[in-house]
């Protein structure tokens, strides 16, 4: 059978989940599944959008096709390149935060991160005043003129991040990319041989997938104390104007999390919590994640994050949605200075009887609950306008 690699790779694939070591509960062994199932999609589209030469921007990773603690915020594009082709990228910037660019060697494995043989954001780029640019990405030549990027040995990926602050007002962009070697060509038609060779690399980008994510937490989080956050330090994967501080929890019932953190100068700050299987939470019907300029700021200028099962009926609750367990992260983005010890976050376990006197604008912080199913209906819409672009 054509397929019989991918149903090999997928029965394999649902062994990797259902024994994988953080399983405790029901729950998450169906979370398992569910992440299983949109791994598989996206593995799809990934082996069947792999054209070096006639590439194309795909989003491997969205609400429905979740990897590597995905961030809320984020629109993620990448296309398949080789170092010895020139490519044309032409866009128009959009009206949000950030937008970055970032070159890869390989991709993620389960042990090691790829290199980054080029990262910026469009403050490096000429753009018009129309908001129209046009970028070239390819071998080293003499007088490259503006906006031209050279692409090193073993160049495989670019990716674009297109990143979110304020879901309500800001718009995306537009982004495309062109072989200028090949253009006007066509691809080779398809085979049966070539079809089989799909399929089967489907199985391996779906099976290396899950493993490298179940490995990403030992690496980055696990050997943290629990309900502890680091201070800020540059993103791991070479995103050179990104920082992060990362932390994973484990709270009963009655025990909250406070984390505050000063609100930044930074065009993009967020905070988002992650499942036991390093995803996102549901960010579109639950407020699982905030940015800065959907968070509530407190008159001192800090904000104060309050993450918990009960309702507090607070701003800024985060909520769990079940997950005794789980990933929180903060994000920095767009920065022109190093973050330090003091641009970090204060961690603060507390019972949730306790929050009114640990809180010092505990009383202005509260929202009602028609003003919070406002905010989900906020977050609903939004995103279902971002998806359709």
């Amino acid at each position: 059978m054509l397929t019989q690699p991918l149903a090999d790779a997928i029965a394999e694939a649902e062994k990797v989940i259902a024994e994988a070591p953080h399983i405790r509960t029901e729950q998450d062994l169906v979370e398992g599944y569910d992440y299983l199932a949109g791994s598989i999609r996206a593995s799809l589209q990934m082996a069947w959008a792999y054209e070096r030469d006639y590439p194309f921007f795909t989003q491997s990773t969205g609400p429905y096709t979740k990897m590597g603690l995905d961030n809320p915020d984020t629109l993620y594009f990448n296309a398949n390149i080789r170092e010895d082709r020139e490519y044309v990228v032409t866009g128009t910037r959009g009206s949000t935060a950030d937008v970055s660019f970032q070159v890869l060697n390989g991709d993620y494995s389960p042990v090691e991160v790829p290199d980054s043989l080029a990262a910026f954001d469009d403050r490096e780029i000429e753009i018009a005043d129309d908001g129209s640019f046009e970028l070239r990405f390819g071998p080293a030549k003499p007088d490259p003129g503006p906006n031209y990027f050279v692409l090193g040995p073993g160049s495989s990926m670019l990716v674009v991040r297109e990143v979110y602050s304020d879901w309500a007002t800001e718009r995306r962009g537009t982004i495309q990319i062109q072989c200028a070697d090949t253009a006007g060509g066509a691809p080779a038609p398809l085979t049966r041989d070539g079809l089989a060779k799909r399929y089967g690399v489907t199985g391996k980008i779906l099976l290396s997938r899950l493993r490298t994510f179940l490995a990403f937490p030992k690496w980055f989080y696990l050997n943290l104390p629990v309900n502890t956050m680091t201070e800020p330090r540059p993103t791991p994967g070479g995103l050179t104007t990104q920082y992060s501080s990362a932390g994973h929890y484990e709270l009963g019932d009655e025990e909250v999390m406070i984390v505050t953190v000063p609100r930044s100068d930074a065009p993009y700050q967020g905070i988002q919590l992650g499942s036991v299987w390093y995803l996102s939470l549901d960010y579109i019907n639950h407020q699982t994640s905030l940015t800065a300029d959907q968070a509530r700021v407190d008159p001192d200028g800090k904000i104060r994050f309050v993450i918990s099962e009960r309702d507090p009926g607070l701003a800024n609750w985060l909520e769990r949605t079940g997950h005794d367990r789980g990933y929180v992260q903060i994000r920095w983005q767009r920065l022109s200075r190093a973050l330090g010890e003091a641009d970090g976050p204060e961690v603060e376990v507390v019972t949730f009887g306790e929050l009114a006197d640990r809180l010092p604008f505990y009383d202005e912080a509260q929202v009602t609950p028609g003003e919070w199913a406002d905010r989900i209906s906020a977050r609903q819409t939004a995103v279902a306008a971002r998806m359709l672009g």
